[in-house]
């Protein structure tokens, strides 16, 4: 692994190969084209042929419907889900919950952490919607288990919220360790997300030529990011 993690999102066993070969450090799996309405949980044979195939941590995806929100019988179903996958080879999990106010729930995310105690996971893009991101931050900083939060600092992406975010990682190290920027992420911005302390970023379309979920993960796409990683983190470490 580089200094900084390489996050890349699969869709099927497929793109495993080239996420490896290019230097991937962890895999996302999610079913559907990956969106705000769109990625669910993946069925668990997919999940288990997919952690045979690969050898870095594979993250799955926990959601069930293409809300924000959930119920207690959906909540059960999902501890059930979770328990399965890690059965079959997942490494961690991934997740996230808003209120009817659209605050963290974090009543919801602790429960599931919880009762999976242990287990690394990560808050998924549904960080982005939630209103205040400052007051959203301060809701995750001690969830149990909790490695990453991907957002792009606004829901619109992060050609929107890209000075917010880089804004919150450089005034809190809390946010920048925690921090997994993802949802448009830029070559450019890279440099400067890691001298603010940021040690993690997500690939989406970046992994796949055309910048398309109908092409599959291709190593050379990968590998260019991961250049960019360990060149930019040496740098920064040369500057120091």
């Amino acid at each position: 692994m580089g200094e900084v993690l390489l996050e890349v999102t699969t869709l099927q066993q497929r793109d495993v190969p080239g996420a490896l070969e290019g230097g991937a450090d962890r895999l996302h799996l999610v079913a559907g084209v990956p969106g705000p309405a769109t990625s669910t949980s993946p069925e668990p044979a997919l999940v288990s042929a997919v952690c045979r195939e690969s050898d870095v941590p594979v993250f799955v995806l926990l959601r069930l419907s293409d809300g924000w929100t959930t119920t207690g019988g959906e909540l059960a179903r999902l501890v059930g889900l979770a328990e399965t996958y890690l059965a079959v080879g997942a490494a961690g999990l991934s997740w996230g919950f808003l209120d009817s106010d659209l605050e963290i729930d974090t009543q919801v995310c602790r429960h599931l952490a919880e009762r999976l105690p242990g287990v690394p996971w990560t808050f998924h893009g549904a960080f982005d919607h939630a209103l205040d991101p400052a007051r959203s931050w301060r809701r995750v900083l001690d969830l149990p288990g909790l490695v990453g939060v991907r957002s792009a600092g606004s829901p619109r992406g992060i050609e929107v919220g890209y000075d917010d975010l880089l804004a919150h990682a450089t005034a809190d190290p809390a946010v920048a360790r925690l921090l997994l920027p993802g949802g448009g992420l830029l070559a450019e911005h890279v440099p400067w997300l890691l001298r603010a302390g940021v040690r993690q970023v997500h690939l989406g379309v970046q992994a796949r030529p055309g910048a398309s979920y109908r092409s599959y993960v291709e190593a050379g796409h990968v590998r260019s990011w991961r250049r960019l990683l360990d060149d930019s983190s040496a740098r920064l470490q040369g500057d120091r």
